[in-house]
């Protein structure tokens, strides 16, 4: 007979772990998200897009983003935001939006990063999108979730 916490254990994913590696600290994360907005903002699809919620100084973006992934890869907790509630006030976002958004994070990060190390940054990235992707384009509402649909 099975246990529960064995059955448990089988359904629950492994907690990701901290990526501590040398070369992966906040100073490497930011550099990362500098570069990678930077060609955002020069991307001719995104670029406008992201022009039309930050207005001005970047600077506060940028550090909210490098505790964002300080977060993901580093497990700091520096993140304090809620990222699907900014994504979803993004009326003309479309799916393959985060197609070029990821190409530009996976590029990026290659340039920074040794290949094991962009995998694991790459990985993540595209679970964050899955995850936006899921909340933005097929977002049940609270009738539906009632609904137990």
């Amino acid at each position: 007979m099975t246990s529960k916490s064995a059955l448990l254990g089988r359904v629950r994913p492994v907690a990701e772990q901290p990526l501590l590696r040398p070369g992966v600290d906040r100073a490497s994360i930011g550099a990362l998200v500098r570069k990678f907005y930077s060609r955002v903002r020069k991307d001719e699809r995104l670029g406008p897009i992201f022009a039309r919620e930050i207005v001005g100084d970047w600077e506060p973006h940028l550090e909210k983003m490098t505790d964002f992934w300080c977060s993901v890869i580093l497990k700091s907790g520096d993140y304090h935001g809620r990222p699907v509630p900014a994504h979803l006030k993004l009326g003309d976002v479309t799916d393959a939006d985060f197609d070029i958004w990821l190409a530009l994070f996976g590029e990026t990060a290659s340039e920074l990063f040794t290949p094991e190390i962009t995998a694991v940054f790459v990985e993540r990235a595209e679970r964050i999108a899955t995850s936006l992707r899921l909340a933005i384009f097929f977002h049940l509402g609270p009738a539906a979730v009632a609904a137990g649909q």
